[in-house]
């Protein structure tokens, strides 16, 4: 498997406490959010030691997959939930409903029974439009704006297979516009781009620094690159914007499942959720906010109505038929 995900502990200098359990939870996190979330998840369960395998939504997912008979992680957490549905489908989660789940909002709860999982905090597809090096372009406010002959070689995006938010955007286009006027704008959406990275940030990081006009990337990052200062736009299209959410659940097998209850019903708290609002506007908490500066305005009703068991369900196929169409412009793994 290409690019194995690396193994890290971050625990502090010393051996662990006899008394702590180590669970080992699979995530997708970004690299700066394991420090505080392994500091909280300790705090609230003392007996918890945690070491983290983090690397991108796709490879998490295939390495998980891969292992299906021999489990290695006792957690996944801060993984998009339509890889998690693969995995409930697979029957390779635990059943469990943590304490106080009910009070969350309605679409971050598992709506079958048995429960399995639970959402996070949501993520959105959005523009990243550098202003400066524009050349006079309008900003574009319609998805079938990003195919106008001024950008082409001028956009980047998320590889789907790679990242999660580009999974987002692809699900996002085949389910609003249909699957044939999706594949359509996607085969003229491939003329204009430049590179499929893979990192869901990456895009609108390389637009910010000019390198690219428009990149397509998270909400989150677009306000933040925007607030460092960078001429940028963040635009939410008005037909309405994919979306994704974090999620987690208890691996099925797991020797340490006492210990990843108790993680779970963390997740679901007022508190967890504090956390996961330092990075995502949106959360599963009903109440929660931190709206960051730059933030785009009405993006919770951009969100089109989107179903994460036509994701996970149809992720195999659309990933075949992406690389089939588009691969060639994809950027070199590191």
């Amino acid at each position: 498997m290409a690019g194995a995900a690396a193994i890290l502990a971050l625990t502090a200098p010393g051996a662990a406490f006899a008394d702590k359990t180590k669970v080992t939870i699979y995530t997708a996190l970004e690299n700066d959010q394991l420090g505080p979330f392994k500091q909280s998840i300790e705090a609230a369960v003392p007996d918890a030691e945690v070491a983290w395998v983090r690397d991108s939504t796709g490879v998490i997912t295939a390495r998980f997959l891969a292992e299906k008979d021999n489990p290695r992680a006792d957690m996944v957490v801060g993984l998009a939930a339509s890889s998690l549905l693969m995995f409930e489908k697979a029957g390779m989660l635990e059943a469990y409903k943590p304490a106080g789940v009910d009070q969350l909002k309605e679409i971050f709860r598992d709506p079958k029974e048995p429960y399995a999982w639970t959402g996070m905090d949501a993520f959105l597809g959005a523009i990243c439009f550098n202003t400066a090096e524009a050349g006079g372009a309008a900003a574009p406010a319609s998805w079938k704006d990003l195919l106008k002959p001024e950008f082409k070689g001028k956009i980047v995006m998320p590889h789907p297979a790679s990242s999660g938010t580009g999974y987002l955007m692809v699900a996002g286009w085949l389910q609003s516009m249909g699957e044939e006027e999706g594949w359509r704008f996607m085969d003229g959406l491939h003329d204009n781009i430049a590179a499929y990275l893979h990192s869901g940030s990456a895009p609108c990081v390389q637009a910010a620094r000019g390198e690219r006009v428009i990149g397509l990337a998270l909400d989150m990052r677009g306000a933040a690159e925007k607030t460092k200062g960078a001429p940028i736009e963040v635009i939410l299209p008005k037909e309405g914007v994919g979306w994704e959410m974090e999620a987690s659940a208890i691996v099925k097998g797991t020797k340490n499942l006492d210990v990843t209850k108790k993680i779970a019903d963390w997740v679901a708290t007022k508190d967890a959720n504090a956390l996961f609002s330092k990075t995502y506007a949106i959360v599963a908490y009903p109440g929660v906010a931190n709206i960051p500066a730059n933030y785009p305005a009405g993006a919770e009703q951009a969100m089109i109505k989107n179903d994460l068991s036509w994701m996970a369900d149809n992720r195999e196929r659309v990933l075949a038929e992406w690389s089939k169409r588009y691969e060639s412009k994809a950027a070199p793994k590191k």
